[in-house]
C-alpha cells in the first residue's frame, strides 16, 4: 500500500525539520509539505526534507485539499506540522488498512509532556474518541483516497475543519481509531496557558456542534487570543 503524508505548514521553521527527518524514518510513498505562504524558513526546509512542496492559499483545510491532489498513494496521512508517529504506530495503520472494512482512521492522542494537566487533556481527548467518535487533527488522520475524493476532502471552512472531516468520514464507513500514539507538541497549550487553551478550544468545539457558522467562530477564536494574556501551565 502506498502512502502519502501530507503535512500542511505555515511558518513552522522551529519544529518542522525534525517532524520530516522523523517522518521520512517510515519510509512513506511520498511525503508532501503543503504551505500557505510562509514568510520564515519554512519552505527552504521543506524542500530539502520533503518529496514535494507546494504552495497556495493559507488555511489548513485548503493546504491538505491541496496536498491530497497533488498525492499519488492509495492512502492518505494528515499529520501537524508539530505532530509525529512512531514506526510501530505507523505499520500498524498499514496493517489495519489491508482490511477493507476500515476506510480511515485516527491515533490515540499523546502530549509530549510531563506535566500531569496535559496528561490528563490528552486523556479525556482519548476518551472523547473511543466512546463519542469525536478526533482532532492532532490525532493523525489517515483515508484512503478514493473516499477522500468521494467525500470532497475537507470542507473548506476556516476552523474546526478537522472536527467536520472525522465526523463525516464515520458517517461514510467504517473507522478505527488506533491505541497506537500520534505524539504532539505541547507548545500552544505552554504559551498561551493550558487551562485558558483548554477551555477556549473545548468552547469552540461545543458551539460548532451545535452549528455555530465557522466563519462567526473563527472570529471569535482570534478576538479570545488577542484578548488572552500568556500564562503559565
Amino acid at each position: 500500500m502506498k502512502v502519502s503524508i501530507i503535512v500542511p505548514t505555515l511558518n513552522e521553521e522551529l519544529v518542522l525539520g525534525n517532524t520530516l527527518t522523523q517522518i521520512q524514518q517510515l519510509s512513506p510513498h511520498e511525503l508532501i509539505v503543503s504551505d500557505g505562504g510562509s514568510n520564515d524558513y519554512t519552505y527552504r526546509i521543506a524542500d530539502r526534507f520533503s518529496h514535494r512542496v507546494i504552495t497556495g492559499s493559507a488555511g489548513r483545510a485548503l493546504q491538505m485539499n491541496a496536498g491530497a491532489n497533488e498525492a499519488t498513494g492509495d492512502l492518505l496521512l494528515f499529520l501537524h506540522a508539530d505532530s509525529r508517529i512512531e514506526p510501530e504506530s505507523y505499520r500498524k495503520m498499514l496493517q489495519c488498512m489491508q482490511n477493507p472494512k476500515w476506510i480511515g482512521g485516527a491515533f490515540t492522542l499523546c502530549i509530549e509532556s510531563g506535566k500531569w494537566s496535559l496528561k490528563l487533556i490528552a486523556l479525556l481527548a482519548n476518551i472523547r474518541s473511543k466512546y463519542f467518535g469525536v478526533a482532532y487533527g492532532d490525532q493523525g488522520f489517515f483515508v484512503r483516497k478514493e473516499v477522500f475524493k468521494d467525500m470532497n476532502g475537507f470542507s473548506p471552512i476556516p476552523i474546526c475543519e478537522d472536527l467536520d472531516f472525522y465526523y463525516r468520514l464515520r458517517k461514510k464507513g467504517s473507522v478505527i481509531l488506533l491505541k497506537e500514539k500520534a505524539h504532539t507538541s505541547p507548545r500552544r497549550w505552554i504559551k498561551e496557558g493550558i487551562l485558558f487553551t483548554t477551555a477556549r478550544n473545548t468552547l469552540i468545539a461545543v458551539l460548532f456542534g451545535l452549528g455555530f457558522p465557522p466563519h462567526i467562530l473563527t472570529k471569535w477564536y482570534l478576538a479570545i487570543r488577542r484578548a488572552a494574556k500568556p500564562s503559565e501551565g
